[in-house]
């Protein structure tokens, strides 16, 4: 099938040829014309399927007919969990619509919001937010009469980070008449219920089994000492000459610990996560899709939003506290059908932490060992003592005592001989 049959307008169809768009993807296929339906929508799709043009490209069609007036109303609204998503969505919008007047642009936190309120008094048809910074401008007076579309994207990732009330808040104060759209990677119980909760008789759309990765992606774990995971890494960027990577660690402090090691090993580093500022997040992200840094170290907080053409290796430095953000992770390479690899190095602790990873995606990493960096076999996880202490100071369990039957504790009835009369 290609993008003419769906019914897409010129104006969008030369956008996207520009792009390299030669044919839709499965969820693309089955949520446009959905959308330009207007059906409330319930999709669940593995990240890098082309989830964003899923929803902008209809959207955009549907508000073709905008009129350059600087009086006019936002008319859609999408909803993601962080800056750096909010930002990709909106620059792909961007791309989409150069040859229409419809108008984006992206509300976050970090950014001064009177700054942004000059903005929206010019004319903006579809607003990309944070809810966060959403609620800020509906408490400062930003008007949702004129709102007919309604998204709500990675919503499992919103949902995780605590936002389940900001969405059904904004959601109430949206229009009767509008179409709801979610939107998530994973699919789980809280997600369920989300949409039970704003959707309207919705469409699922479902286009692989729930919590898996795409089959483009090869995935291996290597068992390695913890001391030496830092050495390995650079070791396999360089031996095997990656040419970009992006590197997952758990927590800023390791992130910046291995920053500072990979650094020494005269490899080129970019570093983003919480701590670092929304304009040195963007600079770096920059500097890596121009391929100016080789390496990118982060936190969770890049797993989702970053979108590299043809990224081909992303490494987990450290396994996730949240088995469900393993599949936004290694989600970053193999996208749009291209090959990827998803590379896991696990110390003594993680190679039982890895189980669950592989119990949620429903298939077997293969563990291998990198010659030269074996494990030994003679380290202790440093809390093994301490388990096997707890075990043998177990209670001992007590001889069991044949328990008073509950006739022992009853008072004995005495039974009066009753008395009879005639008209018995």
């Amino acid at each position: 099938m290609s993008f003419e049959k769906l019914g897409l307008i010129k104006p969008l169809l030369s956008a996207i040829k520009e792009l390299g768009y030669e044919h839709p993807t499965a969820i693309q296929k089955r949520a446009i014309p959905l959308v330009m339906a207007k059906s409330d929508i319930f999709a669940t799709a593995q990240t890098g399927t082309g989830k964003t043009a899923a929803f902008a490209l209809p959207i955009l069609q549907k508000l073709r007919n905008t009129t350059a007036d600087e009086n006019r109303l936002i008319k859609a609204v999408i909803l993601s969990p962080t800056r750096e998503l909010s930002i990709q969505i909106e620059q792909d919008i961007q791309n989409y619509a150069k040859n229409m007047s419809v108008k984006s642009t992206v509300l976050v936190g970090g950014k001064d919001i009177l700054s942004q309120q000059r903005i929206l008094k010019k004319g903006i048809d579809i607003v990309i937010a944070t809810p966060g910074r959403f609620m800020e401008h509906i408490e400062n007076g930003l008007k949702l009469t004129g709102i007919s579309i309604f998204v709500v994207d990675e919503a499992d990732r919103m949902l995780d980070m605590g936002f389940s009330k900001e969405i059904r808040k904004i959601h109430l104060l949206l229009p009767k008449r509008h179409q709801t759209l979610l939107f998530s990677a994973t699919y789980s119980d809280k997600v369920r219920k989300l949409s039970k909760q704003i959707l309207a008789k919705p469409a699922f759309i479902e286009t692989a089994k729930k919590n898996t990765t795409v089959d483009t992606i090869n995935q291996v774990a290597y068992m390695v000492d913890t001391a030496r995971k830092a050495e390995l890494l650079a070791y396999l960027i360089g031996s095997r000459n990656f040419p970009q990577v992006l590197v997952f660690t758990r927590t800023k402090v390791s992130a910046d610990e291995l920053f500072v090691e990979l650094q020494k090993d005269g490899l080129k580093c970019g570093i983003i996560h919480g701590d670092k500022t929304q304009a040195n997040r963007l600079k770096t992200l920059t500097q890596f899709k121009e391929g100016r840094v080789r390496v990118l170290v982060a936190t969770d907080i890049a797993s989702r939003g970053l979108d590299i053409e043809e990224l081909p290796f992303v490494i987990n430095y450290e396994l996730p506290s949240i088995p469900e953000d393993y599949v936004h992770r290694v989600g970053r390479t193999g996208r749009a059908g291209r090959n990827g690899e998803a590379i896991s190095l696990l110390d003594i602790y993680e190679k039982y932490d890895v189980r669950d990873i592989e119990r949620l995606i429903g298939q077997k990493i293969p563990q291998e060992v990198v010659e030269g960096f074996e494990p030994d076999p003679n380290i202790r996880r440093k809390d093994e003592d301490e388990l096997s202490l707890k075990s043998e100071h177990k209670k001992v369990d007590a001889p069991r005592v044949a328990k008073p039957s509950r006739k022992a504790f009853m008072k004995p009835v005495s039974r009066k001989k009753r008395k009879t009369t005639k008209r018995d």
